[in-house]
């Protein structure tokens, strides 16, 4: 399986680790109190935007605010929070992680480059209309879509350090001991892309992703959405993560995938 089940398989399998953190890939994936937060339903309300009309910010705010207040509690940061519980439509600033976690329904419908990169941009801006906050968005896009076109590992990394100056040289095993929860994009979303990069298939991706001892949920939903593009993921993984979604959730999934997976 492939899309953006994978972002949904690693929030669930990081949401017990977000304020639990660990330092080591040997965990329990699925412990009893796995459950969606906030990065399942924002990227599933982002999806619903691009099921609706991708090229309307009025819908995606609609989509946005409606989920994010239908399920209050999936842990969204203070300002988006705030943001939600008014009528206001304005964006405000943030540069926080949450724009890249919800990215990846965009490289899954656009057809170029240049159309996910557009799409990216209009879905972070909303809220996230800091400029590090939009690139972080972009960079796991791209990374997205490139994975989902056949790039090589060496051609992801290439083209995000140079398009987006993050530095993805370095190994896992010498940023675990001295990371910390950082829920900005530009102290996650590079951590999230190397544990991507160092995975040996899709749950290795994800075991990466929780074991730094960060932003659990949310890192591994990016590692997982880059990781679903390149490998696939595995059946068992897919159907623990899915019998965890409602029925409204889970339709959007699976009306995405009908529309926009091959």
């Amino acid at each position: 399986m492939k899309g953006i089940i994978g972002t949904i398989c690693g929030d669930i399998i990081g949401s017990t680790r977000e304020f639990n953190p660990i330092k080591t890939k040997d965990f329990q994936l699925y412990p009893k109190q796995s459950r969606f937060t906030d990065d399942t339903i924002m990227t599933l309300a982002v999806a619903n935007w691009l099921i609706k009309d991708k090229n309307s910010k009025i819908v995606l705010i609609d989509e946005l605010k409606y989920f994010g207040n239908k399920y209050p509690n999936g842990g969204y940061g203070r300002m988006f929070k705030k943001w939600l519980n008014t009528d206001s439509p304005e964006a405000y600033g943030s540069y926080g992680n949450g724009s890249a976690m919800r990215v990846s329904p965009v490289a899954w419908v656009g057809e170029t480059l240049e159309e996910v990169e557009k799409l990216a941009k209009i879905s972070s801006i909303v809220t996230h209309n800091h400029p590090n906050g939009i690139k972080g968005a972009l960079a796991v896009a791209d990374s997205i879509y490139l994975a989902r076109i056949g790039s090589s590992k060496e051609e992801i990394r290439d083209h995000v350090e140079i398009r987006y100056d993050y530095d993805l040289s370095r190994k896992l095993d010498d940023i675990r001991p001295y990371y910390n929860f950082n829920e900005t994009c530009e102290g996650s979303v590079p951590e999230s892309i190397i544990c991507f990069l160092e995975g040996k298939n899709f749950e290795d991706s994800v075991r990466n992703a929780v074991s730094l001892g960060g932003d659990a949920d949310t890192q591994a939903a990016i590692a997982g959405s880059i990781a679903a593009a390149y490998y696939d993921v595995p059946k068992r993984i897919y159907y623990k993560s899915i019998n965890r979604l409602d029925y409204e959730l889970l339709n959007i999934l699976i009306e995405f995938e009908e529309l926009f997976l091959d």
